[in-house]
C-alpha cells in the first residue's frame, strides 16, 4: 500500500480510504451490512494495508460508528489507525439536533466519540454548508474541538 501526506499535514494516511457507510444496521437502507459481515471487508483493507477510514455520525444512526470503533479496535491499535467522522446532518430531535451551530458541533463531537469508543478523531468533517450558522460560530466551535483533543484535524466535505 502507498502511503501519502494527508493534504498539507504530517498525517500519513494510506492512499485508499474505506468509506464505512454501507456498515452498521439497514434501519433505513436495506444496502447496508451489518458488523458481521463488514468484518471480513474491513478486516481485508486493513491486511491490504488501509490505515483510514470514514465514517459519519448519521451513517446508520450512528450504528457506523459504533461498527467502525469495534472493528477497527479488534484489528489495529488506535495509534496505527486514521478514523474520520462528519458532522452536520440530524442526530437529535428538536431544533438544536443537526447543523453546524457550536451547541450542536460541541455534543455531536462527544456522541460521536461515545460511539467510536475513541477519545479522538483523526479527522472532523463538517459534512455540508450552513447557511443558518454564522461561519464564525462554526470555525470557533471547530477549532475548541481541536484545542479540547477531540480531533486532531478538520475538513469539510
Amino acid at each position: 500500500m502507498d502511503f501519502v501526506n494527508f493534504g498539507a499535514t504530517g498525517m500519513r494516511v494510506s492512499r485508499l480510504c474505506l468509506g464505512m457507510m454501507s456498515f452498521g444496521n439497514d434501519s433505513d437502507r436495506p444496502w447496508v451490512l451489518d458488523e458481521d459481515a463488514a468484518e471480513p471487508i474491513v478486516r481485508a483493507a486493513v491486511e491490504g494495508g488501509v490505515n483510514f477510514f470514514d465514517t459519519a455520525d448519521t451513517y446508520s444512526h450512528g450504528a457506523s460508528e459504533v461498527a467502525t470503533g469495534r472493528l477497527l479496535g479488534k484489528m489495529l491499535t488506535r495509534d496505527e489507525v486514521v478514523v474520520a467522522t462528519k458532522v452536520f446532518m440530524p442526530m437529535t430531535p428538536g431544533e438544536n439536533g443537526a447543523g453546524l451551530s457550536r451547541k450542536h458541533i460541541l455534543s455531536a463531537i462527544d456522541a460521536s466519540l461515545q460511539r467510536l469508543g475513541m477519545d479522538y478523531v483523526d479527522l472532523y468533517q463538517i459534512h455540508r454548508w450552513d447557511d443558518a450558522t454564522p461561519i464564525e460560530e462554526t470555525l470557533e466551535a471547530l477549532h475548541d474541538v481541536v484545542k479540547a483533543g477531540k480531533a486532531r484535524y478538520l475538513v469539510a466535505s
